[in-house]
């Protein structure tokens, strides 16, 4: 699975990476069969340098890279693209003008304002100045930009986020949206129903990718609602798993 893939209808899993710091784990991920992870740096402790090593892991190996960055800004959107990732979640996108500020930092023109960088992770080290329109069409249809959709407010705009051009996808944070609904932890409330069903309509209605972050269950819930950027689980909860599962060896 590419991004292109992705952005034409097909399907993508894979996973958050929260506090496994080892690069390699991307090479882990890939050889499970997953076709992307997202490191996690909005809640994780990770350094660019370590998305940079994982990024050029992930290319090699053919599996997309995403990053959550802690808050918008451009610092950490293109920072997180120069460091070779195919993919930036943005969370708690409110309305329609941090989406169009999202866009322009990682769209290149004529979509948005994204600086060249010559060379570096995103080029594989080639000089993308040479046939900069090339480029920079081609890493356009190449890099997802992803609104995280997680507040009442985000709700109450997603036409005008959905409607931004050069964002490619709204994924729902089902934790946080509870929470901001005042229904916590309640994913299954008829407010949170309400909400993602908003969320499923305007990503159909404006050709956007419709995505979630969740356990199996909800992610099987929502996938007859359009819901192919699929995101479970992370490695926190999957150690956990597989380490509690040996504890059967007491018996």
């Amino acid at each position: 699975m590419t991004v292109k893939d992705l952005k034409q209808g097909k399907a993508a899993v894979g996973t958050m990476v929260r506090m496994v710091r080892n690069p390699a784990i991307v090479l882990v991920a890939a050889n499970a069969g997953l076709d992307f992870v997202m490191f996690d740096m909005e809640h994780g402790a990770f350094s660019f340098e370590t998305i940079a090593d994982a990024s050029s892991l992930a290319r090699a190996k053919g599996i997309e890279c995403f990053v959550r960055v802690p808050e918008l800004s451009k610092g950490n959107v293109s920072r997180a693209l120069d460091c070779g990732v195919t993919g930036v979640m943005v969370p708690m996108v409110k309305n329609g003008e941090e989406a169009r500020r999202f866009a322009d930092w990682a769209k290149f023109a004529p979509t948005g304002q994204r600086g060249l960088g010559g060379s570096g992770a995103h080029t594989e080290y080639l000089d993308a100045a040479k046939n900069p329109e090339a480029f920079m069409k081609q890493e356009n249809e190449k890099v997802l930009t992803i609104a995280q959709i997680e507040l009442a407010e985000a709700i109450d705009n997603i036409e005008d986020i959905a409607a931004t051009d050069g964002i490619d996808a709204l994924l729902i944070g089902p934790a946080d949206l509870s929470n901001s609904l005042g229904v916590s932890g309640q994913f299954n409330h008829p407010k949170m129903d309400e909400a993602i069903a908003k969320v499923a309509a305007a990503a159909k209605k404006h050709h956007k990718i419709f995505g979630f972050h969740a356990a199996e269950e909800l992610t099987r819930k929502w996938m007859p609602h359009g819901l192919t950027l699929r995101m479970s689980l992370m490695d926190i909860n999957l150690l956990a798993k597989g380490m509690a599962a040996i504890t059967s060896l007491r018996d």
